[in-house]
């Protein structure tokens, strides 16, 4: 017997079909971030990050908010200690914000090199607050997708890694990367028994008062009428998709996988990135590059097989 959120116990063979379910999740979550870059940087120079960030929050509250009053998951009991949905979407808001603010000055193979910092401050914070045990296998795991990360963001090339700095924005970044690497674990340890898509909406709702806040004085300065088309389609993409769904994959996983192991799929985001250039017109990695995009496909299985 397992036991699961709420105290209930389940068959181990239904715990273990949660696991895979939590790992798939995670697979599809890194696959809709990656395509949150590559529009990103389309983007980019179009809009304040707060403001589409607090646009992009506001979408994504109504469209899950929709969603779980439609599937009757928005009770008054959900909404108990609304606290906990500002402390979680204040960390995934301070998160956007300051990776903007960082990419200000950070160059992007740097702060590419920063977030795959993030499984491994995941792990530290899954010890601290859930006391959550990254063996062996996980740690090998976690430092084989690490090298074939890095090895992706710097395009194979040694005398790229061996240029890198840390800088002003770089800093800032990491500091963005520490909240977001706190949010995983702060999930399981604030959920009461709440569905994916009720804590998510509680999130969403939380972190867009707390974006409307803090840019105001940008949302009210931009000229929403005269975006170009270009800015609609990746401010309703990072909403819907990037934001709406992949908030209900983390949640869900976080729910059933180490926090390790959750972050551990943002490794995979560099690979999925270059499939998205790739369909987006882009140029393929050389076969140097899909060396490393080999060793984070280990890394993964090396988590599979612990499952096992």
């Amino acid at each position: 017997m397992v036991r699961v959120n709420g105290g209930a116990e389940l068959p181990r063979r239904a715990g273990m079909s949660r696991r895979v379910q939590g790992h798939l999740a995670m697979l599809a979550f890194s696959a809709l971030v990656a395509g949150s870059f590559s529009l990103g940087t389309r983007v980019a120079n179009e809009i304040a990050p707060a403001a589409i960030n607090a646009a992009r929050f506001a979408i994504a509250a109504m469209v899950i908010g929709t969603l779980a009053a439609a599937t009757g998951k928005v009770t008054r009991r959900a909404f108990a200690a609304p606290w906990r949905y500002l402390v979680l979407g204040g960390m995934f808001a301070a998160y956007f914000v300051l990776m903007f603010e960082g990419l200000k000055t950070a160059k992007p193979v740097a702060a590419a090199a920063v977030f795959t910092l993030t499984p491994i401050l995941s792990g530290l914070f899954g010890w601290w607050l859930l006391r959550q045990v990254t063996t062996a296998r996980m740690a090998l795991a976690l430092a084989v997708g690490a090298v074939g990360a890095l090895w992706v963001i710097f395009d194979a090339d040694l005398q790229a890694a061996r240029a890198f700095q840390i800088g002003k924005g770089e800093a800032i970044y990491f500091l963005g990367c520490i909240a977001h690497a706190a949010y995983t674990p702060m999930v399981r340890r604030l959920n009461r028994g709440e569905t994916p898509l009720m804590f998510t909406f509680g999130t969403l709702l939380a972190g867009c008062a707390v974006l409307v806040v803090f840019g105001w004085n940008d949302i009210r300065a931009t000229d929403w009428a005269a975006l170009p088309p270009i800015v609609w389609i990746g401010l309703f993409y990072v909403a819907i998709f990037a934001s709406a769904v992949t908030f209900v994959l983390l949640q869900f996983a976080t729910l059933y996988l180490p926090s390790a192991k959750v972050m551990a799929y943002t490794y995979l985001t560099p690979s999925w990135v270059i499939l998205w250039e790739i369909a987006l017109g882009g140029s393929a990695p050389n076969g140097l590059v899909l060396a490393g995009i080999a060793m984070t496909v280990v890394a993964l299985i090396l988590l599979l097989e612990q499952d096992a």
